[in-house]
């Protein structure tokens, strides 16, 4: 059981390295930086031993290895949409990443309102005498999505999932408050860019002969 849990241990540091290697090198490269934050964790025994039962996955190591692909994840916390989809490109382009399966619940949100986008893979993991091919399962989600499924999952807790009806119709407006919301702040990210770039051009603009007459005669 030590050595099980190691995979999935090692298995988020590498893929943890290779989101800040991501993440520096787009705020060094762009002066902006699409990650806002990262949490990684790892299911606890109980947990798992809960999701093999409910899925009558027999109480073995390899069973276990290979039927329930979310033991350890990693959620990664984006400022716009776009960034989530830029991310998850730039994921999918590693070599020694092989994406087992990609669920879009943001283009295709759960009937409940929530949204997230998920991506299954495969990490290896080099131990002293062997590779493991170690399942990691990724979450992008931007921070209105992360703030509403955080409190959904709290209400749900308390009410030991036997919510109300009232309350899961308003959890559900909540989250396409939610949805309203990234789309107006991406675009006004988009304006504030368009901006920026006159700006930017306008400041590297040479003044000749030439150009001042053709601002003249385009005034007239």
């Amino acid at each position: 059981m030590t050595r099980f849990g190691m995979a999935y241990k090692f298995a988020l540091e590498a893929i943890t390295t290779k989101v800040n290697i991501l993440k520096e090198e787009f705020r060094l490269a762009h002066e902006y930086n699409p990650i806002e934050h990262v949490n990684t964790r790892i299911k606890t025994v109980e947990s798992i031993l809960k999701k093999a039962e409910k899925k009558k996955i027999p109480l073995t190591l390899e069973a276990i290895k290979e039927n329930i692909r979310d033991i350890a994840g990693i959620r990664i916390i984006c400022s716009f949409v776009s960034d989530i989809y830029r991310i998850s490109e730039m994921i999918q382009k590693q070599s020694d990443i092989q994406v087992i399966e990609i669920k879009d619940y943001i283009k295709k949100p759960k009937p409940n309102g929530y949204q997230s986008l998920h991506i299954v893979m495969k990490i290896p993991v080099y131990m002293s005498d062997h590779k493991e091919n170690v399942f990691v399962e990724m979450q992008i989600r931007t921070i209105a999505m992360d703030f509403w499924a955080s409190l959904e999952h709290k209400i749900y807790y308390k009410y030991n999932r036997q919510v109300p009806e009232r309350i899961k119709a308003e959890l559900k407006e909540a989250a396409l408050t939610a949805r309203e919301l990234d789309q107006k702040m991406e675009r006004i990210n988009q304006e504030v860019s368009i901006i920026k770039n006159q700006e930017s051009q306008l400041e590297h603009f040479v003044y000749t002969p030439e150009t001042i007459v053709k601002l003249l005669n385009s005034k007239k």
